[in-house]
């Protein structure tokens, strides 16, 4: 009985599955609507610098950055204290590193690496934003060597760094160049990841809880990004006034929002994570599937700023953009027009020369060559 049932459903569900490929009834093709360019259409951006009606630019970013905060939704309150404790330590070439805990905000305790220079500081510093990758048991290892761990940790953390960074781990790089760098895991990586263990579909459903409770988790990242620069500055070893940030990949998109939302930022770099919705949501160019954007979606947003126009918001402060020419993520033309958007800013501000945009003949990739050139970069604008 339980054997003809059985059969009698998989017959049901081949008899629905023809009949749905044949009906020339739908309104989704490759997971975009049919009226997807009606609504891109819709997209006049009104708050971008040049259409909004503010002509005045500190005005204009103050309202800009207001917006892109409202998208971000309800922020993690603050921390009270941060109590930071150092957990361990390791001697390298030139630094020290540092396993410290502390409380990023009212919510979190978090584990982060800190590198600090020998010498007598304040010295210069950069926080550090992991990329996405679709690679969650490792956030903040992916920056900076780690130590003191499980053998299998400093396998994946080695292994990552060779796909993704040319066998260079860019804090310990810095560092050893006499940069203060931290970097923590993002909410679902590493050592704030799933319990039950990494699971992929697993980050839109912790995207959909946050919305459900009124927050975003994208915004919460930032919003943590942002409060992890107001613990570096809190340091002694760290002269408040030169802190750079910089990402790879999602850590890219990290970087330049940081860039645009935090005054403590002064530089900023942003490697492989730029493009414009226009493009990103093409049949032609795009991926159509949302991927990891649930991590870089904020509410409504669009209603009012493109990428490009967030971005802008860093103007005038010194930014730095790569990208790769054969990088199947973000095609030459929507980086080519994120490029040339950003410009038309800067240059509206008298700015251009802080602002530094290069495709390189790479795929998705941050090569040693770039991070030679992000450090000469880090060296003129964070400079004393």
């Amino acid at each position: 009985m339980l054997k003809r049932i059985g059969v009698s459903i998989l017959i049901a569900i081949a008899f629905l599955t023809a009949v749905a490929q044949k009906s020339t009834s739908y309104e989704i093709e490759k997971d975009y609507p049919l009226f997807l360019e009606k609504m891109k259409q819709e997209l006049t951006y009104p708050m971008a610098w040049g259409n909004s009606a503010q002509t005045d630019f500190s005005e204009w970013r103050k309202m800009a950055r207001t917006i892109v905060l409202d998208a971000m939704l309800a922020p993690p309150p603050v921390a009270k204290e941060y109590g930071m404790e150092v957990v361990a330590i390791e001697q390298r070439a030139g630094y020290e590193a540092r396993k410290i805990r502390f409380n990023l905000s009212g919510y979190s305790r978090v584990p982060a690496y800190l590198l600090v220079p020998a010498g007598k500081g304040p010295f210069p510093a950069v926080v550090l934003l992991h990329d996405h990758g679709a690679h969650f048991s490792i956030g903040k290892e992916k920056m900076i060597r780690p130590f003191d761990v499980d053998s299998l940790i400093l396998a994946d953390a080695d292994n990552w760094v060779h796909q993704c960074y040319d066998d260079q781990y860019v804090g310990d790089y810095l560092a050893s160049k006499g940069y203060v760098v931290i970097s923590i895991d993002a909410l679902f990586w590493g050592e704030r990841g799933r319990k039950e263990g990494a699971r992929y579909e697993s980050q839109q459903s912790l995207a959909c809880v946050f919305e459900m409770l009124g927050r975003s988790w994208s915004g919460t990242i930032s919003y943590e990004d942002m409060y992890t620069a107001d613990f570096l500055a809190s340091l002694k070893e760290v002269d408040a006034d030169r802190i750079g940030c910089m990402g790879f990949s999602m850590g890219a998109y990290r970087s330049w929002m940081l860039s645009a939302l935090s005054d403590r930022v002064k530089a900023g770099v942003a490697v492989c994570w730029l493009t414009t919705t226009e493009y990103q949501l093409s049949p032609h160019y795009g991926r159509g599937k949302g991927d990891s954007n649930y991590a870089n979606v904020l509410p409504g947003l669009r209603r009012y700023l493109d990428y490009p126009h967030i971005v802008s918001i860093a103007c005038p402060k010194a930014m730095l953009f790569f990208n790769g020419r054969h990088d199947k993520l973000f095609p030459v033309p929507a980086v080519e027009n994120a490029y040339s958007q950003l410009h038309t800013v800067w240059n509206s501000q008298n700015a251009d020369d802080k602002l530094i945009t290069k495709l390189w003949e790479l795929p998705h990739f941050c090569s040693k060559e770039m991070q030679a050139e992000i450090l000469s970069f880090f060296n003129k604008q964070l400079s004393k």
